[in-house]
C-alpha cells in the first residue's frame, strides 16, 4: 500500500517526514513512579524483601545509563519452586506497604521458574537456581553498575 492511499484513508493521521527521530544515549537519573518513588527506592525495598525471605544471591543492577526500558533489575533465586512464590509474595507485599507500588503485572507465577514482577522502572526476576543459570541476566547485562542493597 502507498503512503498516498493511506494518508487518504486515514486522513486523521498526518506523518511529519521531515521529523527527526534519532535515538539518544543521554540519559538522567532514575524516574520516580506515579507516586513520587524513587525506582531506586522501590528497587531496594524489593532486593531486601528477598533477602529476609531467604533467597539467593540478591543483585541490584543500575541500568538507568543502559536501557531505555527500565532503570533497575533486581535479580534473585529461590532454592524451589515454592520459594520462589514466597519470595514474589513478599515483594509485592513489602514494596505496597514501604513505597505504595503494585506491580503492573506478574508473569510466570504459573511455572514458577522465572518470575517476573513489572514495577514500571523496575523490574524484578525470581528464578529457581536452574532458570537463573539458563537466562544468565547479570550476565548480558554486565556493564551495569551493581547496587549495594544494604543502603540505607
Amino acid at each position: 500500500m502507498s503512503d498516498e492511499m493511506i494518508e487518504t484513508q486515514t486522513p486523521e493521521l498526518s506523518v511529519d517526514r521531515d521529523a527527526s527521530f534519532a535515538a539518544t544515549s543521554d540519559r538522567g537519573a532514575a524516574s520516580f513512579s506515579s507516586r513520587g518513588v524513587d525506582a531506586r527506592e522501590v528497587a531496594l525495598v524489593a532486593a531486601r524483601a528477598g533477602d529476609d525471605k531467604k533467597a539467593d544471591d540478591v543483585l541490584v543492577l543500575d541500568l538507568s545509563q543502559l536501557s531505555d526500558v527500565c532503570d533497575y533489575f533486581v535479580i534473585m533465586s529461590g532454592s524451589n519452586a515454592r520459594l520462589v512464590d514466597a519470595v514474589v509474595d513478599e515483594i509485592e507485599e513489602r514494596v505496597a506497604k514501604q513505597c505504595g507500588e503494585h506491580p503492573f503485572s506478574i508473569e510466570g507465577r504459573d511455572e514458577r521458574t522465572w518470575i517476573l514482577m513489572d514495577y514500571g522502572s523496575v523490574i524484578v526476576h525470581v528464578f529457581t537456581p536452574e532458570a537463573r543459570e539458563y537466562y544468565r541476566l547479570e550476565k548480558l547485562w554486565a556493564d551495569a553498575p551493581r547496587v549495594d542493597a544494604a543502603e540505607a
